[in-house]
């Protein structure tokens, strides 16, 4: 018997990622020796004594009871302090901030508690997918903002259409951006809570690349900005910050009766963060930092390796200030697909081609910073051989 999926899952693309691993598995079935700086995922592992930390709150048993749905109050206790710290803001952990099953679990389930069907979401594009997807999901018609070169990868408000703003429920933004690495100063975040204000938007800011930062670069918050609270959300995680991408960790912040909407949706359908993984975040946020510069200083390192290198092949690759993304504009001649395909298929080395984000980011591909100086070197070596 043939079964068919719904119309909402007909509406949505393969997901990017997972049609890059089976692109990677088939050249690597080959024998090719990969290099994949495809998918943004650390390549080590995560602090030691976070490991221990986890090893210790799995042996009692106390924590292997159903969690609380929106998290540990001592989890969100450790949040809301954090966040003091980092970005001088004071939260109440009890209203203000929710656990997540990691930030893309809280992303994508935010549109079910306040889109209805045929309502917009304006989304930036090129974009992380889950913005889209989760769109559509709930019924939602998703609205891409393009990020251009022109405008520094920021979304151009005033070139929103008037029948779309008229029909939009929330604007979706990303700062440090994936794919892009472009970053948003506060003038930019001022002008965006000013334009929800006045059309009565929810604003969603994913910030899990606040910590992934160079060159005394120090990213923003959106609360930052006064009146943010009044109409904004924001989604953080521990999974680049602490290389603890599948320990799946993360929380939301901002209004009440958004941050209760979120919860009220995750109620219905996980029953929240294990409570082992919660005490290994509160031992991430409340350790020894150092392991987060030590990281970025590993990364700037490789960063200067590949844009060095991508230069010298004529490739105009800007410098980023944050993420572990190189955004690479393609060859004269070659489309995103092509380039990607072209060194996948001739060197070996894997990378997301720009339009897999979105229309705006045909010709750009994207390079994450995942393995070894002396692997991205080699990389760059394989695509010189290819004459561009």
């Amino acid at each position: 018997m043939k079964f068919e999926f719904a119309d909402r899952l007909q509406k949505l693309p393969p997901y990017l990622f997972a049609e890059l691993d089976r692109l990677r598995d088939a050249v690597a079935a080959r024998g090719v020796d990969i290099i994949d700086l495809g998918v943004g995922d650390p390549d080590h592992g995560s602090p030691a004594h976070v490991v221990e930390s986890l090893c210790q709150a799995a042996a009692d048993p106390a924590n292997h009871h159903y969690p609380a749905y929106s998290g540990m109050s001592s989890f969100r206790d450790t949040a809301a302090q954090w966040i003091k710290n980092r970005f001088g803001l004071t939260l109440d952990p009890a209203k203000e901030v929710i656990a997540l099953i990691g930030s893309k679990e809280g992303v994508a389930h935010f549109p079910l508690a306040f889109v209805n069907i045929g309502d917009v979401v304006l989304v930036p594009s090129p974009a992380y997918p889950v913005y889209h997807a989760s769109t559509i999901m709930a019924g939602g018609e998703p609205v891409e903002m393009p990020l251009l070169k022109e405008n520094d990868f920021l979304p151009d408000l005033d070139a929103i259409k008037p029948e779309d703003l008229k029909r939009a429920k929330a604007l979706v933004i990303n700062y440090p951006n994936n794919p892009t690495a472009a970053t948003a100063d506060l003038d930019f975040y001022k002008k965006v809570v000013e334009f929800c204000h006045e059309h009565g938007l929810i604003l969603v800011s994913d910030a899990a690349y606040t910590e992934m930062a160079f060159d005394g670069y120090q990213p923003h918050s959106i609360l930052e900005v006064p009146g943010a609270k009044e109409v904004a959300i924001e989604f953080h995680s521990l999974s680049k910050t602490y290389n603890m991408t599948g320990w799946r960790i993360g929380y939301a912040i901002g209004n009440e009766d958004l941050v209760a909407g979120l919860g009220k949706v995750k109620s219905q359908i996980d029953s929240g963060a294990f409570d082992v993984v919660q005490q290994a975040g509160i031992t991430a946020m409340t350790g020894d930092q150092d392991f987060v510069y030590r990281n970025n200083e590993m990364y700037k390192g490789r960063r200067d390796v590949l844009v060095e290198g991508l230069r010298n092949l004529g490739l105009d690759v800007a410098t980023p200030k944050a993420t572990f993304y190189v955004w690479c504009p393609c060859p004269d001649g070659l489309t995103s697909t092509e380039f990607t395909t072209r060194m996948l298929e001739e060197c070996g080395v894997v990378s997301t081609p720009g339009n897999g984000f979105g229309a705006p980011g045909e010709g750009y591909v994207r390079f994450a910073l995942t393995v070894s100086k002396g692997r991205l070197q080699e990389a760059v070596e394989r695509i010189a051989k290819m004459g561009l």
